[in-house]
């Protein structure tokens, strides 16, 4: 077989067998295909572990972070378990290889003052209230992107004040949402059902006023629209969204094992980075309020 065939069949493998996400799916088809143009279509099973650090090199070089290759990487690896099990290759190239490390940025944040104003919109147009229930969710809830999209409106709970969502890996997971998000989303599946050419089974919560479900960048596109409308001059896109809903509620609570909950971690060594954006909270109101700390 060539590779192209080969690497067929570890497509339908995890989209099938692993049942990865689609998107999750075209992320490894993309990668593989980035290491045979780098290796210059080499054979599969010709690829040594030099060929893999000089392709790993020369994206680094193109300046691809470390966090990107160690996807890549990763999604390679995974390939060349599959062809040895199940197509008796003989090696894997890239099992000592790792990506090299980037210096630990910690996510961007919003202030409460500037999630407040961002979120303060009186528009009452089609996409004024839809995207306020859509803004409001983000920062009530924590939710992700691919979270969001996905929403159904039966996935509401308005009873209990709650969301069910489908997070990473397919786990589900219940979340709370505040007052001002519920009275938001009520207030767009009003505006929903007057829709024209949507049924009953159209059941997911965000659409367009043709009834077409929005994509991940098309709510990119209108949260920095908003952004300039509110007068928030930082790069507003859902995640920051979801960065400053886990720092608000630690600030507060300092309960992180309470946060990883909330934003679905499986593992809280993720949830950890967001101790030390709180740490840079307490430490800015030391140096403001302890005498010691002012400078003269």
């Amino acid at each position: 077989m060539n590779n192209q065939e080969y690497i067929q069949h570890y497509l339908e493998y995890i989209k099938f067998e692993k049942r990865l996400s689609a998107l999750t799916v075209k992320n490894y088809h993309r990668d593989i295909t980035l290491l045979l143009e780098i290796s210059s279509r080499k054979a599969l099973d010709k690829l040594t572990i030099d060929d893999i650090r000089m392709s790993v090199s020369k994206l680094h070089a193109r300046g691809l972070n470390g966090k990107s290759l160690s996807r890549m990487i990763s999604a390679w690896r995974g390939l060349f378990d599959f062809l040895n099990q199940r197509f008796n290759f003989m090696h894997n190239p890239t099992l000592s290889i790792r990506a090299p490390k980037d210096k630990k940025q910690l996510p961007q944040t919003l202030s409460i003052d500037q999630t407040m104003k961002l979120v303060s919109i009186k528009d009452t147009s089609f996409l004024g209230i839809r995207d306020h229930a859509i803004i409001e969710l983000f920062y009530s809830s924590g939710l992700r992107l691919s979270e969001l999209i996905n929403l159904k409106i039966q996935d509401i709970n308005f009873e209990d004040g709650t969301v069910s969502v489908i997070g990473k890996g397919g786990k589900s997971r219940i979340v709370p949402t505040g007052k001002n998000a519920i009275d938001a989303i009520q207030k767009w599946i009003a505006l929903r059902n007057t829709i024209k050419n949507i049924s009953g089974k159209d059941s997911i919560l965000f659409i367009s006023k043709f009834g077409k479900c929005l994509t991940a960048r098309a709510i990119q596109y209108r949260l920095k629209i908003w952004a300039v409308k509110q007068g928030i001059p930082e790069n507003i896109h859902p995640h920051l969204l979801r960065h400053s809903f886990a720092t608000h509620i630690l600030q507060s609570s300092q309960d992180l094992r309470a946060v990883q909950e909330l934003l679905g971690h499986a593992n809280i060594s993720t949830t950890q980075i967001y101790t030390h954006l709180d740490f840079q909270h307490l430490s800015k109101i030391y140096d403001q309020s302890h005498p010691r700390a002012k400078k003269k």
